[in-house]
C-alpha cells in the first residue's frame, strides 16, 4: 500500500547555502499525489515543484529542482532520504524560501518528526521500479551504477586525500530499518578549503562547523565534538544517494554502486535508467517485495540518540 504523513509537521531553520531562513511543512497528500513542493512565497508564477528526477536542473553542491517558470527548491536530499527511509511515498512540502533548512546536517531530525506523527497506510497499490539490467554512468574516476537486486542495496566508495577521511567504503541492503539506524544521524560534510572557497562565493552561509556540518582540514576533524560515527562521511553519501534516488518517484528494486559519485551522477544515472525502457519495468509490489522496502516496520527506537 502507499502511505502518506498522518498529520503535519513543521521545521524551520536556515538553509546550508543561502543562510536564508525558511519555515517549512509536510503535510498528507492522497494516494498517487507523490512529494510535491510549494514555494508559499511565491506570487503571480506557478508556485509548484515536483519532486522528481526530470526537475533537478543543478546538482553540483545538493540537488535542486526548478519547474518550467523558474520555481526553485534546493537542498532537498536530506529530506527526500527521510520521506523515502521512512516509507512515506505522498506528500505536500510547502516551503516559504528557496533552500530546505539543513537543520543538523543529517535526515535523523526529519525522521524523527515523521515517525512521531505516523504514517498512515492509502487504498492503493505500491508500485516499484525494478532494475531489469546494469545501468552505469561515469565522469573520469567517478562512477554510478544500477543493477539487478531483490531490494535496494546501497554500496558506495569515497578516497579523499585528507587523511581524516581517506578511503571509506560501506554496503547496505537498506530493509528492515537500516537506513535510519545506520545512515540517517549522518551529517553533510567538507573540507576547509571547501568551505572557505564557497563563502568566498557567497555560499555555505548556513553552515556553523559541529552544528549543521562536519568540517576536515588535512588530519583534523574541525568541527567541535567529533565525528558520530568514525565512518561518517561515507554514511552520509549513501544517506544522500537514497534521496537522490527518491527522485525515482517510487521505491527502486536494485542495487546502487556509487565511488566518488555525488547528486549530478546519481541524477544522471537515473536518467540514463529510464532513457532505456528495456532497464526497468514497474511492479505492483506484493508484501514480500514491501517488507523489503526502506520503511517498512520502522519506528523511533530505530534513529540513534544524536547529539
Amino acid at each position: 500500500m502507499q502511505t502518506t504523513i498522518r498529520s503535519a509537521v513543521t521545521f524551520t531553520g536556515t538553509g546550508l547555502h543561502s543562510g536564508r531562513r525558511a519555515r517549512m511543512t509536510v503535510h498528507p497528500a492522497s494516494a498517487e499525489y507523490g512529494i510535491w513542493f510549494r514555494r508559499a512565497d511565491v506570487i503571480g508564477r506557478d508556485a509548484m515543484v515536483q519532486a522528481h528526477w526530470s526537475a533537478v536542473e543543478n546538482a553540483r553542491l545538493c540537488t535542486e529542482i526548478a519547474n518550467a517558470h523558474g520555481v526553485r527548491v534546493s537542498t532537498i536530499e536530506h529530506l527526500m532520504a527521510a520521506l523515502a527511509g521512512c516509507g512515506i511515498h505522498n506528500a505536500l512540502i510547502e516551503i516559504d524560501g528557496p533552500e530546505v533548512p539543513i537543520l543538523d546536517g543529517s535526515a535523523a531530525p526529519f525522521a524523527a518528526a515523521f515517525l512521531a506523527r505516523g504514517v498512515r497506510e492509502l487504498d492503493a497499490p505500491l508500485r516499484c521500479f525494478e532494475v531489469l539490467k546494469p545501468v552505469e554512468v561515469r565522469d573520469g574516476a567517478a562512477v554510478a551504477r544500477l543493477e539487478p537486486a531483490e531490494t535496494l542495496e546501497i554500496d558506495f566508495e569515497i578516497d579523499f586525500a585528507d587523511p581524516a577521511i581517506g578511503r571509506q567504503r560501506k554496503r547496505l541492503s537498506m530493509a528492515n530499518g537500516a537506513f535510519l539506524r545506520e545512515l540517517s544521524d549522518c551529517r553533510t560534510f567538507c573540507r576547509q578549503a571547501d568551505v572557505d572557497a564557497m563563502l568566498a562565493q557567497g555560499l555555505a552561509l548556513g553552515g556553523t562547523p559541529g552544528e549543521n556540518a562536519v568540517v576536515f582540514d588535512g588530519d583534523r576533524v574541525v568541527s567541535p565534538g567529533g565525528l558520530r560515527r568514525a565512518d561518517e562521511p561515507v554514511r552520509h553519501k549513501m544517506l544522500d544517494a537514497l534521496g537522490d534516488l527518491a527522485l525515482a518517484g517510487a521505491p527502486i528494486l536494485g542495487r546502487y554502486t556509487g565511488s566518488r559519485a555525488g547528486h549530478a551522477m546519481t541524477n544522471r544515472l537515473l536518467r540514463a535508467l529510464f532513457a532505456d525502457p528495456t532497464a526497468y519495468r514497474i511492479v505492483e509490489c506484493d508484501d514480500a517485495q514491501r517488507r523489503l522496502l526502506p520503511g517498512t516496520g520502522v519506528n523511533r527506537a530505530d534513529i540513534p540518540a544524536v547529539a
